[in-house]
């Protein structure tokens, strides 16, 4: 039987500002208030209850989270702005937020596209750095507690640098810009008040790094590296998509990147049927509790894990 041929439908918008669609001024919006949320924890510090800078500092990695799974990530396939500098602008406001480059997360980001974490080849390498399976053992993936804490001590900016090279020097320029911008930021922060990011910021903005990797660890456990329409784990909880802007439909993105935040959920409705027949794995929770999952498949030597059943609940 011939399977009919998926068609990818894009917004389209005559706006001046936005390239694809109005609907990507919340994207944006969400990406300035974390900026100014960043600053407001710094003003705050000195004059607020600790118990209460420890929430704000919880918040602020979660808002890690969310910013590189929700608005970087869809900057990256869908750029917001028709301006080429206007994306530039926000690529520097985005890594000054999250304190890393928005350029060198592109890269980082498309390599995991070029891999879809993939399994070790022959010589125990995989393409995609943010691999499940990099760091396993016996064609397993690797244990989440190692995977989420070291995760964030294993790019190699060499790498990512030979990568923007190949794109021109003018990706190569703007991705050190956006370094400088954070990294300045920074160096002015701890000028004024050194206790603050040493003590305060240095470890929240690690454990919102460790958020981020822990939400991608059940985005890809589970699903199955040699089926494309199965390269990602989907959760579909309608909260849990507001926030992250859709990255939750990950099974779908893998399988067309290009498809944009606002048409994920009818671009689902499209592929489901082919979706239950390959066995896309989907979960109850948001990946970042991916592990609370009833159906979460055990990890054990020579054991293939097993998709668990597809549900379009919430």
């Amino acid at each position: 039987m011939k399977s009919e041929p998926i068609s990818v439908e894009r917004p389209a918008t005559n706006s001046r500002v936005f390239a694809h669609t109005r609907w990507d001024a919340l994207p944006a919006l969400a990406g300035f208030f974390h900026l100014a949320f960043f600053f407001a924890m710094f003003l705050l510090y000195p004059h607020t209850p600790l118990w209460l800078m420890l929430i704000m500092g919880f918040v602020y990695a979660l808002m890690i989270n969310a910013n590189i799974n929700g608005v970087g990530h869809n900057f990256i396939h869908n750029p917001f702005f028709r301006l080429p500098l206007l994306n530039r602008l926000f690529g520097v406001t985005q890594s000054i937020a999250c304190c890393f480059s928005q350029t060198f997360y592109d890269v980082v980001h498309m390599q995991h596209h070029k891999g879809n974490s993939d399994r070790k080849d022959e010589a125990g390498e995989t393409i995609d750095w943010l691999s499940i399976y990099r760091h396993g053992h016996d064609d397993e993936p690797e244990n989440p507690w190692s995977y989420v804490f070291l995760s964030f001590f294993r790019d190699n900016p060499a790498a990512i640098a030979r990568e923007l090279r190949k794109r021109g020097r003018t990706e190569l320029l703007w991705g050190n810009l956006e370094l400088a911008a954070a990294a300045t930021t920074l160096l002015v922060l701890f000028f004024f008040n050194w206790r603050y990011v040493v003590f305060f910021f240095l470890p929240f903005f690690y454990l919102g790094h460790c958020f981020s990797y822990l939400n991608g660890y059940f985005r890809h456990y589970g699903a199955d590296p040699d089926k494309p329409i199965a390269w990602g784990v989907s959760s579909y909880g309608r909260l849990y998509n507001w926030i992250f802007f859709y990255n939750g439909y990950h099974a779908e993105h893998h399988f067309r990147p290009k498809v944009h935040w606002t048409k994920m959920s009818a671009f689902h409705e499209q592929i489901a049927t082919m979706q239950r027949h390959q066995g896309t794995r989907v979960i109850r929770h948001a990946h970042m509790l991916g592990f609370l999952d009833p159906d979460l498949p055990k990890r054990a030597k020579g054991q293939t894990a097993a998709p668990g059943p597809v549900s379009v609940s919430n």
